[in-house]
Order: C-alpha cells, then sequence, then structure tokens
C-alpha cells in the first residue's frame, strides 16, 4: 500500500504534466529569440567594427601617402622662387662685352629676386649687431678676443647664419669678447 502511494504522489495529476510542458515551450521559444536576437546584433557590431578597423587602417595609409608627398615636394616652392635667380644668371652670362657697372646692376637685381625667394620661403638671416650677447642656439663663435666690451658679445661677424621658420639652418660665425 505504501507502494501505491508513493507512485500516486510522483504521478502528475491530471493535466498538471501537460501544463508544465505547454508552459516551458514559450520560455523555450523566447530564449530563442533572444539568442538570434543577440547573435544579429553581434554580427552587426562586428561588421561596424571591422568597417571602422577597416576606415582607420585607410585614414593611417593616405596620411602616410602624405607625408611622403610632402617630403618629396617640400622643396617645390623654394625651386619655383629660385628659377628667376638662376635665369638672371644665364642671362648675364650670355652678354658679350658687359661692362662693369652693368654686371654690378645684374648682380644687384639677381641677389634682390634671391632675397625675394628667401622671403617667400621664411628663409631669415642671423645677422648679430657688434655687442650683442652671444647666443649658442643662433651664433657659433669660432674665437674669443680681447675687446672693450662685456664678456660673451659679439665682436665681429664672419659668417652670416640662416634660419627656416624656428628653426636654425646654419649658425652665425662670429667672434666672442673676452672676459676682463
Amino acid at each position: 500500500m505504501q507502494d501505491q502511494e508513493n507512485q500516486e504522489v510522483s504521478q502528475p495529476i491530471d493535466g498538471e504534466g501537460e501544463a508544465n510542458q505547454v508552459a516551458g515551450t514559450p520560455a523555450l521559444n523566447e530564449l530563442e529569440q533572444q539568442l538570434s536576437a543577440t547573435e544579429a546584433k553581434l554580427a552587426e557590431m562586428h561588421d561596424a567594427f571591422m568597417r571602422a578597423k577597416a576606415e582607420g587602417e585607410n585614414i593611417r595609409r593616405r596620411a602616410q601617402e602624405d607625408v611622403s608627398k610632402a617630403h618629396k615636394f617640400a622643396v617645390e616652392s623654394f625651386a619655383e622662387a629660385m628659377l628667376p635667380v638662376r635665369d638672371s644668371l644665364e642671362m648675364a652670362l650670355k652678354v658679350e662685352a658687359p661692362s662693369i657697372e652693368s654686371l654690378k646692376e645684374g648682380v644687384e637685381m639677381t641677389l634682390k629676386q634671391m632675397t625675394s625667394a628667401f622671403e617667400k620661403n621664411r628663409l631669415v638671416e642671423v645677422m648679430p649687431a657688434q655687442g650683442d650677447k652671444l647666443d649658442p642656439m643662433k651664433h657659433q663663435a669660432v674665437a674669443v678676443v680681447p675687446a672693450d666690451q662685456e664678456a660673451n658679445t659679439v665682436v665681429n661677424v664672419l659668417q652670416k647664419g640662416y634660419m627656416i621658420a624656428d628653426r636654425l639652418l646654419r649658425p652665425a660665425i662670429v667672434t666672442a669678447a673676452q672676459a676682463k
């Protein structure tokens, strides 16, 4: 009899088993829908990631090409500005019987063209005046000489220096005053 009672307890009551089966099916369908929605969103995110990665690579490649072109053609504007200087020098050499005055005038005009080309391309002279404080970032002292001025100041300029924009191209070669 006890076995019979156990069987009755373990046996579902009429209709209860069917209710559990029916109730489990919608939950399973809902989970499957959530899974497929999540998989679709994952695929969409992966696609967006791959597109962003490709776009990043394209930007990097274009930037490298731009830098390469900038290096390759950096002197283009300076070369264009220097062409009239070359033309003037070639014309001066073609003159059959130049006079000293015409040569001097031609050299002065050519120097003006060159100065204009330098200015257009931000090439600036470094020409310290006598008595200016020695600046090791712009001046190169090749000798220290006794002078009647403050120590470490420019006494004489032996050669001009040049800067491009804010970068030193060549320092001015100077002699500096010796400490007393």
